[in-house]
């Protein structure tokens, strides 16, 4: 079992678990020789000890290492280690085609086609090179950020091909892209991928496959005995060419079927022209009336291994008499009779239907010659001679063996049996694949190394070669060889990349003792720029103000002139303040010029006090004096404040009633003490106090108030008082 942190082979470092699959757990890794993330598939624990699964592991992950494509995953090495076998391959970021249907439906009908296409030009090369998938879907079609198509597990599809439908649980996600011929048991041929490619199709037109069920042998069953269900009643507004692509991919009888991948791609191709989009709908030949040969349903026929485990057996019914034993021989041997004659003329219909098939074969049909390595006339006459037409127009693709100019291969292949008068197409070799290298110039090293390994670049084929520089950052190529724009072969050409490495380290002087001006002019002179180099000023009773005291790094260390910064500490001189005079003042101002020179707050201790003579607020005193020296982080200086006199006048209140006297006394903050008031005090008013008018008392003291006597009112009034 693999570990999250091993280095496999010294080489790969484990980060994190992806995923797994029916064969395969696949695993985040780091490439600490080209610094870059890739993807390592090792071999199920269950499988470490099967021969025959390791020996198809590692003779078709070889295979995949020749299948160099922008639309397959790269396999970059392949090895064993503690017995366990691994792939190291290409790392995608971005989704399969699974979750991609799940999050992008409906997926417009341009985009389906882009993706098909890049899906079939994958499926194509594999298929150039003998190798078929077996078990294409959306889960093994990968789609990265940028929409670039990416199919992977080419190297493991024929060791899983032999497990797959046994395996119920791991096979739920294959059987419903399984061809009819590989459900009934036959080999997986380029059709059976084909099969699966339009499978995938009609999922991304409708967002569901087309058969269903719980286990994988009834979905098995579905694909040969049933018919696909039609796009269009998922949604009408399908165009019919696309259902007929559908159609054409997914028939039954891989001999009505695309030949090719190229042929799906050519049809996939026009598919949304206007002129086609309402085209009437595809029909295999076998509904056209072409003949068909029969083939009797016998015991030999293969069948999966998941159907021939299903139960069959019937319960016998026990004996009940001899006799009951007498009939029963009887009628199975009269049936065993019906059987062997119903053989013998089903046998004899095959026969003549056989007959019948090959002869007006002969007539009606043709294998297509192999018309590669000639030339395009040549290629034409010998076409045309065994009764094909061969199209005016020709197609030109790459290609390492054949010669520029020569024919590499038809549409529909050599030996297909096809119609005679059917349309061929021809495919010229623009000889050896070259590329047109970009400009990596200012790239990431490890950026370029990805882009040239999609171009097919083995990783033998790219030399790095790193020097320093002072204007390109580290790790970006400065240069490359050959030049942007040129045609290189990327099987044969090397290409060469010049990587910085950064700027050659100096060793530092000591700056201690410059002014700081001085230290900056000579930093930027070695080639550093005035944001490498920070200022850090420190008190210092020593060294005189702007005068550098220290440095970071020190001197004698090495330096990156470009990369890394310089930290000077200068001088601000002394850290104590001469105070100033503080007197006479509000306090709050007094206490706002000691912040201005650096004096915290809670270095200053307030003392209020009364004064005669300072108005309140205003600081009396201070302590240490104006013209001392204070340290702001250790002293306290004191502020004496006025709080205001205590000291009122006697008020002159003679002539007041006696209202008016209490209410004139308290509002100074006097007592009174009244004598001589009589009753209510009607008509009796101040005639002097004690002390006198104008005399110095404190707030609070008592004032003695003297009040004039009552009027005694006249006899008169009395009467009148006396007759109301």
């Amino acid at each position: 079992m693999i570990e999250i942190g091993k280095k496999l082979n010294g080489r790969y470092h484990i980060i994190g678990n992806i995923g797994s699959g029916g064969m395969a757990n696949v695993f985040l890794a780091h490439d600490l020789i080209l610094d870059r993330d890739v993807a390592v598939k090792v071999l199920r624990f269950d499988f470490q000890n099967d021969q025959a699964a390791i020996r198809r592991f590692q003779r078709e992950a070889l295979a995949a290492t020749e299948l160099v494509h922008p639309n397959i995953v790269s396999v970059y090495d392949v090895g064993e280690e503690d017995g366990l076998q691994y792939l190291v391959m290409e790392y995608v970021k971005g989704m399969d085609l699974k979750r991609y249907i799940q999050t992008h439906f409906p997926i417009p009908y341009s985009t389906t086609v882009d993706i098909m296409e890049q899906i079939l030009s994958a499926v194509s090369l594999a298929h150039d090179h003998r190798i078929i998938h077996r078990d294409l879907k959306p889960q093994n079609i990968l789609i990265d950020e940028n929409g670039t198509v990416k199919i992977a597990d080419f190297g493991i599809a024929i060791a899983l091909s032999e497990t797959s439908i046994t395996q119920t649980n791991t096979m739920l996600g294959s059987v419903h892209y399984l061809s009819p011929e590989q459900a009934r048991g036959s080999m997986a041929t380029n059709q059976s991928d084909i099969y699966a490619v339009g499978i995938i199709l009609y999922e991304m037109l409708t967002s569901s496959v087309p058969f269903d069920g719980e286990s994988a042998v009834t979905i098995a069953l579905k694909h040969f005995q049933e018919e696909i269900p039609s796009v269009k009643s998922f949604d009408p507004g399908i165009p019919q060419s696309l259902e007929n692509i559908v159609r054409h991919a997914t028939v039954k009888d891989p001999a009505d079927r695309y030949k090719t991948t190229s042929e799906m791609a050519d049809d996939l191709y026009t598919a949304l022209s206007p002129e086609r989009l309402n085209e009437p709908v595809w029909e295999p030949s076998g509904l056209l009336g072409a003949t068909k040969v029969l083939m009797p349903v016998t015991e030999e026929e293969p069948m999966p291994n998941a159907l021939k485990e299903m139960d069959s057996s019937q319960p016998e019914p026990e004996p009940e008499a001899a006799t009951e034993d007498n009939e029963k021989e009887k009628k199975k041997k009269k049936n065993k009779k019906i059987w062997i004659i119903a053989g013998i003329i089903l046998l004899l219909a095959c026969l003549i239907g056989g007959a019948l098939y090959f002869a007006g074969r002969g007539n009606s049909e043709v294998d297509v010659p192999d018309v590669s390595g000639k030339t395009e006339a040549q290629a034409r006459q010998t076409l045309e001679k065994a009764g094909l037409v061969v199209d005016k127009k020709t197609k030109t693709i790459p290609n390492d063996s054949i010669a520029e100019g020569k024919v590499v291969k038809t549409n529909p292949e050599a030996r297909t049996s096809v119609k005679k008068g059917r349309d061929i197409t021809l495919y010229i070799s623009s000889g050896s694949n070259k590329v047109k290298l970009d400009d990596y110039t200012g790239q990431m090293y490890q950026d370029a190394i990805d882009e040239l390994t999609k171009l097919g670049f083995p990783e033998k084929n790219i030399t790095i070669k790193k020097e320093n520089s002072s204007t390109v950052n580290k790790n970006e190529i400065i240069r490359q060889s050959p030049k942007a724009g040129e045609q290189v072969d990327p099987k044969k050409d090397t290409v060469t990349l010049i990587v910085s490495n950064g700027p050659e380290t100096i060793v530092l002087d000591s700056y201690t003792g410059y002014t700081y001006d001085n230290a900056v002019n000579a930093l930027i002179s070695l080639g550093l720029k005035n944001t490498q180099i920070k200022r850090t000023d420190q008190a210092s009773d020593t060294v005189a103000v702007g005068t550098v005291i220290s440095q970071d790094p020190a001197p004698g260390a090495a330096f990156d002139p470009v990369n890394e910064t310089i930290t000077l500490y200068v001088s601000k001189g002394p850290d104590k303040v001469t105070l100033g005079d503080y007197t006479n003042i509000s306090y709050d101002n007094a206490v706002s010029r000691l912040i201005a020179i650096g004096i915290d707050e809670s270095r200053v201790k307030r003392v209020d006090e009364e004064s005669s003579t300072v108005a309140a607020g205003v600081v009396i005193s201070q302590n240490p004096g104006a013209g001392a020296t204070f340290d702001p982080k250790k002293d306290t200086i004191t502020l004496r404040v006025s709080k205001g006199s205590n000291s009122v006048s006697v008020p002159d209140i003679t002539g007041y009633s006696p209202k008016a006297a209490q209410d004139s006394l308290s509002s100074v903050g006097l007592k009174i003490n009244e004598q001589g008031l009589s009753g209510s005090g009607n008509g009796q008013v101040v005639e002097r106090v004690s002390p006198g008018v104008g005399s110095k008392v404190n707030k609070g003291d008592t004032i003695t108030v003297y009040y004039s006597k009552p009027t005694t009112p006249s006899s008169s009034e009395s009467d009148n008082d006396n007759s109301n």
